[in-house]
């Protein structure tokens, strides 16, 4: 199905012929083998493309050159794989050959989970690291549209903000916007000067604006599903990770933590701490921040109050701990942002909440789902992220037992294949613990996990 707006038609390189294997973190968790198989099992399934759609209808939402659901996802599994010997580089091959059948979008509506962007971080996982010539050609040609592309987002951001007006979520977020245009550029090119220009922007969407000295300059006057809502007369101010603001705070931390010169990057994430910190609950014993919360619910400082709201908000109450609005993206969020300013205090609340949360197991029972977005695979690969560079060593030790509920649930990979509430997430997820070491992708990247 051909995308509308600018495009770009790509024919892949061929796939590399030697393997690579990778060195994990020296603070790691051990590896879990049960979780391996489990994983080698669901990539086996996964093989073919052609297998994989006959066995199931697609879905109108479902292209193959999307992340979340499309062949690009599902490549990132078997590029990892093949990066760690556990796979062929064949089966990554024929996925990112399904991910570029379309005509790649490179128009207004393609971001780090569609279209040109999408298809550049899969292929880019094959062509790094350090591996010279793999998949080059392709690159260059998907540089090119994506720099186009993520140039005039920016441009219209940084418009945006000299006219005073409040930012969409689809101009900021992680999956639709410049937050996750930024996390590709940082995987792809660090030292890049559109990673700089990125990084640039998310600061000044930091900074105040004129006559918005009630409410944060992040402040989005749409309801959480991205439309205006009456339910929302004011918008909104979102910190998940998805769709909010936690994915720019992840990302600046990420980008202090590689010494990358972006003046005002730690002023700005003192800011996002400084406003998520109000809305920080339970911090002595078992911390956890809202998902989102509303104008009425300001005076309170607390995500319960919505005495004008017409119906229930149970996304501003405690979220499950799932990746996306829960514990498991914030938490990892704070914890970097702390790492970022040297913050042990902060550290140490974030961490809290994760070990808190992997104790309570009222909390790991709310998610009934288990891919990465709303789910135990989410859950499990923060939580193995974080103890890897945690000052709590009791993390380390609850990651077997969330492991073993997800390796517990039933898994039908060809029943829902993709990578963000799929098969394609959970095996990536349980590779990572099964293994014991960082991925060599990077894949989690896309979840500004790392």
């Amino acid at each position: 199905m051909p995308a509308s707006g600018p495009s770009r038609s790509v024919e892949l390189d061929q796939p590399p012929t030697t393997e690579r294997s990778t060195t994990g973190l020296g603070n790691r968790p051990h590896p879990i083998a049960d979780a391996l198989t489990v994983a080698d099992s669901i990539a086996a399934a996964l093989t073919h493309p052609r297998t994989v759609s006959a066995a199931r209808k697609e879905s109108s939402r479902s292209w193959p050159q999307a992340l979340a659901d499309g062949a690009a996802g599902i490549a990132l599994l078997h590029i990892e794989r093949a990066h760690c010997g556990r796979g062929g580089w064949d089966a990554a091959h024929r996925w990112l050959a399904a991910a570029s059948s379309d005509t790649l979008s490179a128009a207004a509506n393609a971001s780090l989970y569609f279209g040109a962007p999408a298809v550049a971080f899969a292929v880019n996982a094959a062509s790094a690291p350090g591996a010279s010539g793999r998949y080059q050609a392709t690159m260059r040609r998907l540089d090119e549209a994506v720099l186009a592309l993520t140039r005039s987002r920016a441009a219209a951001a940084h418009a945006r903000i000299d006219r005073g007006d409040a930012p969409l979520m689809r101009e900021f977020d992680l999956v639709s916007g410049l937050a996750g245009l930024g996390a590709y550029h940082l995987r792809r090119h660090p030292d890049h000067p559109i990673t700089l220009e990125i990084l640039h922007y998310l600061t000044r969407l930091t900074e105040p604006l004129p006559g918005r000295d009630d409410l944060p300059p992040w402040w989005t006057p749409v309801a959480p599903t991205g439309d205006p809502s009456p339910d929302y007369p004011h918008g909104h101010g979102n910190l998940g990770v998805s769709h909010g603001i936690g994915s720019v705070l992840a990302l600046l931390s990420l980008a202090v933590l590689e010494d990358l010169p972006v003046p005002g990057s730690r002023d700005a994430i003192h800011r996002l701490c400084t406003w998520t910190d109000t809305w920080l609950q339970n911090a002595s014993t078992a911390p956890w921040w809202p998902g989102y919360v509303t104008v009425d619910q300001a005076p309170a400082r607390h995500p319960g109050a919505h005495p004008r709201q017409r119906i229930p908000l149970p996304g501003s109450l405690r979220p499950r701990p799932s990746w996306c609005y829960g514990i498991g993206g914030t938490a990892r969020a704070q914890q970097l942002a702390a790492l970022a300013l040297a913050d042990t205090t902060r550290q140490r609340t974030a961490e809290t909440a994760m070990l808190s949360t992997l104790r309570d197991p009222v909390q790991v029972d709310r998610l009934t789902e288990t891919g990465l977005c709303h789910g135990l695979a989410g859950l499990l690969q923060t939580a193995w992220r974080m103890a890897a560079q945690a000052r709590t060593p009791e993390l380390a030790a609850e990651i077997p037992l969330l492991a073993a509920r997800l390796i517990a649930r039933p898994h039908d990979p060809l029943a829902d294949p993709s990578l963000l509430d799929g098969a394609a997430g959970i095996a990536l997820a349980l590779h990572t613990v099964g293994t014991g070491i960082s991925p060599a992708t990077g894949w989690d990247a896309v979840l500004t996990l790392a």
